[in-house]
């Protein structure tokens, strides 16, 4: 069977261009992951590489399907301005871990929180899992293996995050657009909800 992530790096170079910076963190337990930075313009946009390498599983099997299972890898797009928005590496590399050293299933109209800030000083400690396709399409793998989907992540505020939990995550992307909202500002207030 192929290796996954070398497949996985040619199409993010494909649609994104070549990185421009990379770094890796391993986790007790869990594969190497590494997440890259590419420039375009005024955004930069942070890719994972390594959550893809082997397929989620449902946390309530008994035993986890070494072949079959979605795989995903997660992208962040911001517009970098004052904010530090380099240091999100580690938590980015936390949440394509989690698969592994929590057995939870990355889906789109997921939240991931991280404990903390994204970067220091932001507003945004979760994300919300966006749907794929847009920027980055799916890399189909040969069969058994599931297709590899690229994730986009939207950052959520706290409040927002709240919200989301109440009404979703349909509605929660509704009133950003209905807002005008620029998910990729780094600093950036909460939507009103009132």
């Amino acid at each position: 069977m192929a290796d996954v992530l070398p497949l996985v790096e040619a199409r993010l170079r494909t649609a994104l261009g070549e990185p421009d910076a990379r770094a890796a963190v391993t986790f007790l337990g869990a594969d190497r992951v590494e997440v890259l930075r590419f420039r375009e313009g005024d955004i930069v946009r942070y890719a994972t590489l390594g959550m893809s390498a082997q397929p989620m599983s449902d946390p309530t099997a008994v035993l986890a399907d070494p072949v079959k299972g979605p795989r995903a890898e997660l992208l962040l797009s911001v517009r970098p301005g004052d904010a530090d928005t380099d240091k999100v590496l580690r938590p980015l590399a936390v949440l394509a871990a989690s698969p592994q050293v929590e057995g939870v299933v990355v889906a789109p109209g997921a939240s991931l929180d991280v404990g903390g800030p994204l970067w220091p000083g932001a507003p945004f400690t979760s994300v919300l899992v966006a749907e794929p396709g847009g920027l980055v399409e799916d890399l189909d793998l040969d069969g058994p293996l599931d297709p590899v989907r690229f994730l986009p992540l939207l950052p959520m505020t706290p409040n927002e995050a709240a919200w989301k939990r109440v009404h979703g995550a349909q509605a929660l992307q509704e009133r950003w657009l209905t807002n005008g909202t620029d998910l990729r500002d780094p600093s950036r207030r909460s939507v009103p909800f009132d």
